[in-house]
């Protein structure tokens, strides 16, 4: 009994299937390139900030010095938390997962915003700010509050990253430290259609609002084959011995075709240009903080994967160094997706605004691959 998807083209996993346009990102996995509205990524991490990348995703193009100080004052209007959302995030079990945290917290943001339904574009921008602004605070708040710590007041007068920092730690952050957290939030910020983008971008398309798009693009990114694949990373590291065990645990695991986690990528058959500056960063903030063999450890896992499979284009992408930094920022382990999330919201926001411009409804079609005709059993012949 052959129905419309006969005449279709099976793509599982959607590799071969566009699904749209946009002017957000552009990846050549073939050349390792990646660039926000045209910029390169390299440049924008070397010279840009988080601030002026989430501008330029938004409105696709650099903004000048005035509408950049007043983009940052909006965002900063919005750095705290209400009373309600600080009783919420009290009342979380001490042991929940942060990602759970994140997503259930931002979902929460809807119950006090009036506004909540309104889906004019204007309405969904200033969702998308508070969401971007206030997650940082959740993540900070979250985390101190499960440590048995007050929490932290946001400062205004702070970038998101500072201001990150501030309410994490209780302490002004080091020039160094805040820059590193700034350039990953840069290099975070958005990746063309990847899974968690396609989901907020499926939500948003069914006419409904920026936090539920948000929410479902959060859980996605939860996924240890998405954003997760950070913290398995540190973990990895953490499971070797010391330089003198890295060659045999990677040779074990290429023998055995045990996953090498911060290695290969979906897209990238050439070096993730994430990656690129990301080791450099990596190596500096590792050398301040007293994690020199961390580094070191990581860049002989690199040489030897080099040496083995570089040829085949498996490469290491930005998990593989992003752990390393956080690390050594003195980050939990469960806080390196929740940064992560922290950044991507910039993305996020941009591919549901872009599509809330031009929409469509999202429904691919399924092949049924079941019988026809099957006869109904009652329950008593069963």
């Amino acid at each position: 009994m052959p129905d419309a998807t006969t005449t279709m083209h099976l793509d599982k996993g959607l590799d071969n299937t566009v699904i749209g346009e946009s002017t957000k990102s552009f990846i050549d996995g073939q050349q390792g390139v990646l660039e926000y509205v045209g910029i390169d990524i390299d440049d924008l991490a070397r010279h840009s900030t988080f601030e002026e990348v989430v501008f330029l995703l938004w409105n696709d193009r650099l903004p000048t010095s005035e509408e950049l100080a007043a983009f940052e004052s909006e965002l900063r209007a919005e750095y705290g938390l209400s009373d309600y959302m600080l009783q919420a995030l009290a009342a979380i079990p001490a042991d929940a997962s942060p990602m759970h945290v994140v997503r259930t917290m931002v979902s929460t943001l809807a119950l006090e915003d009036p506004d909540c339904n309104d889906q004019s574009y204007e309405s969904e921008r200033r969702k998308a700010v508070r969401a971007l602004a206030k997650t940082p605070a959740i993540i900070a708040g979250f985390d101190r509050i499960r440590r048995g710590l007050e929490v932290v007041e946001e400062r205004s007068d702070l970038n998101m990253a500072s201001n990150f920092l501030w309410m994490l730690n209780g302490e002004m952050p080091g020039e160094a430290s805040a820059r590193a957290i700034d350039v990953c939030l840069i290099l975070h910020a958005d990746h063309g259609i990847n899974a968690s983008t396609f989901a907020a971008m499926v939500t948003i398309a069914t006419q409904s609002d920026m936090y539920s798009s948000l929410t479902s693009a959060i859980g996605t990114l939860r996924g240890p084959l998405h954003g997760g694949a950070n913290e398995r990373v540190m973990h990895m590291l953490q499971s070797i011995g010391g330089i003198d065990e890295v060659e045999p645990f990677v040779m074990d695991c290429l023998t055995n075709k045990k996953k090498i986690m911060g290695f290969g990528h979906r897209v990238y058959k050439a070096l993730d240009p994430r990656a690129k500056y990301l080791k450099t960063f990596a190596e500096r903030i590792a050398e301040e903080t007293g994690n020199r063999d961390l580094f070191v450890l990581s860049t002989t896992i690199q040489d030897v994967m080099d040496r083995e499979v570089g040829a085949k284009g498996i490469h290491p992408n930005v998990d593989f160094y992003s752990a390393t930094t956080y690390f050594s920022l003195g980050l939990a382990i469960d806080l390196f997706t929740p940064v992560f999330a922290m950044s991507r919201n910039a993305g996020w926001a941009a591919h549901t605004l872009e599509q809330h411009q031009d929409n469509r409804l999202i429904r691919p079609r399924c092949q049924y691959t079941g019988e026809h005709g099957a006869s109904y059993v009652p329950i008593d012949q069963r």
